[in-house]
């Protein structure tokens, strides 16, 4: 069976036969390595990386190596199926879950009927862990926290008005109806709502129609080629609102910035986590993960995986073992502080096994994101478009 080294270290993709041998302690992922997704993939390869060399620097689990099973799903919900599969039959103790949420949902239902651990570290949808299973923990913040954030800064800033350009994904279906329960809340009327499907690569007709309406703020919740072409295409147009807010995904990813170019100026994003948050070992993270990434900077995505990482190891190290139902058990009682930010999985507002943490927002300032909301990041001033 061919094996595939990854970042030439002890983090390797593994067939699933391969995933009980040795004296390592072995923990399951799944991401997309290749396809769509590829590129959060690569954001989370990253912060496994980082994870693994931490549990094992210190000591492993338990006196033993950590090693990270990880299955390609190849952005495909078949293929994500087969290799819940694999790691099923291969008796890893935990699965760490990615990003897509209309992957991971699958995933994450075939995994709880085996009574495996799932643990989803990226992904947001809110039907993930709303209602949720006994099995399913996410230390992520749900979709619902994607669109308060921005939300917040409207509101604060008296916006009367805003557009929603959504894909019609779960995870950009979940924030922008979010959006839409949170604007009814905040008194902002929303002029219009345009959810699109995959492939569509002309936005020119939706934001003529914005234009004409001329909303305070534009909520955008797309992938990263869509996010792209939104803002290069409203430019083009001339829609001019107070604030263009991207729901993350795409927005929040350094290629965004770079590929945008000068249409990605202004652009407010929510994100997950920025190396200016103030947790212990932040800025020692973003260096870790950067050297990952071969100097590339990270995002939020790998930062969830990294702590994806530790979570599953403290779990197996408080569950004595490798044995499912205490490692599910040691995850209910779980509490813990990482560099990603304080993880303890509860039940509220309707999620179960739920990690509440809270958002933030960074804005594209010079050709860069900087952090502009909430205080706790000590943020730079908004800049508005009008």
């Amino acid at each position: 069976m061919r094996k595939m080294t990854l970042f030439t270290l002890s983090l390797t993709l593994l067939g699933a036969a391969q995933a009980q041998g040795g004296g390592t302690i072995k923990i399951g992922a799944i991401t997309s390595v290749t396809g769509r997704f590829a590129e959060f993939g690569k954001m989370q390869l990253a912060g496994f990386k980082v994870g693994v060399e931490e549990v094992n620097r210190k000591g492993g689990i338990l006196g033993r190596k950590v090693e990270l099973v990880i299955e390609d799903n190849a952005s495909d919900v078949n293929k994500g199926l087969a290799a819940a599969e694999r790691l099923v039959n291969a008796g890893v103790p935990l699965v760490i879950n990615e990003y897509s949420s209309s992957l991971v949902k699958a995933q994450a239902q075939y995994l709880a009927r085996q009574k495996v651990p799932v643990l989803v570290v990226t992904s947001s949808g809110d039907d993930i862990t709303k209602p949720g299973n006994d099995y399913v923990f996410r230390l992520n913040q749900p979709a619902t926290e994607y669109a308060r954030v921005i939300l917040n800064i409207f509101r604060d800033n008296k916006f009367k008005t805003m557009a929603v350009i959504a894909g019609t994904g779960a995870f950009e279906k979940s924030v922008a109806d979010a959006a839409q329960d949170l604007a009814k809340s905040y008194g902002i009327t929303i002029v219009e709502d345009q959810r699109y499907d995959k492939g569509l690569t002309d936005f020119r007709p939706v934001l003529n129609r914005i234009k004409a309406k001329n909303p305070d703020g534009i909520l955008m919740v797309s992938y990263a080629e869509d996010s792209v072409a939104l803002m290069r295409q409203a430019r083009e147009v001339g829609v001019k609102p107070r604030l263009f807010a991207g729901g993350a995904a795409g927005f929040a990813l350094p290629e965004f910035v770079k590929d945008a170019g000068s249409a990605a100026e202004s652009v407010v994003t929510a994100t997950a986590w920025i190396p200016q948050l103030r947790y212990a070992g932040t800025q020692k993270l973003n260096v870790e993960l950067k050297k990952a990434l071969g100097g590339q900077d990270p995002s939020y995505h790998a930062a969830q995986a990294y702590a994806g990482v530790l979570v599953a190891a403290e779990a197996i190290r408080r569950a004595g073992g490798t044995d499912r139902e205490k490692v599910k058990a040691a995850l209910n009682g779980l509490t813990m502080q990482t560099a990603f930010g304080p993880i303890q999985f509860k039940d509220y507002e309707g999620f179960r096994n739920q990690n509440p943490l809270a958002m933030v927002a960074q804005q594209v300032q010079g050709g860069a994101f900087v952090p502009v909301y909430p205080k706790t990041v000590v943020p730079r001033k908004i800049k508005f478009e009008r």
